[in-house]
């Protein structure tokens, strides 16, 4: 299976943060399933960090890439031309971002934020 992280799951996967639920912990740790991890995630915890919140430094991310926890998932056009044509029920560019990566992808997107849950994309709750 084909799991996109939202950013604040990746931050907590690669954390061992308690928040995230037993099954999705065990989903991301299973080595049968791809778990991808967006260019978007990335540029939003590296404007995070410029702007001083509190999280994973940016280079921790590309530390898990590397490490093969995780698969790299670029933004390309076809992303962005589909993110472009969602229904505005997120405002928020980065998660429509994501939203647009797994529909195209064919992922399931693992998430915790409930407004996600108006787009016709599967989700895994974390």
């Amino acid at each position: 299976m084909k799991l996109l992280l939202d950013t604040h799951v990746l931050l907590w996967a690669a954390a061992g943060d308690p928040r995230l639920r037993s099954e999705v912990a065990a989903a991301v740790a299973d080595p049968a399933n791809s778990i991808l991890v967006s260019a978007a995630s990335a540029w939003e915890i590296a404007i995070k960090a410029a702007l001083g919140r509190p999280t994973m430094n940016p280079e921790q991310v590309a530390g898990c890439v590397a490490e093969g926890r995780f698969v790299e998932l670029p933004v390309t056009i076809a992303h962005a031309n589909h993110a472009g044509e969602l229904p505005p029920h997120h405002r928020d560019p980065f998660d429509r971002m994501l939203v647009a990566q797994a529909r195209v992808v064919g992922a399931t997107l693992v998430t915790h934020d409930r407004a996600l849950g108006a787009y016709d994309v599967p989700i895994l709750w974390a």
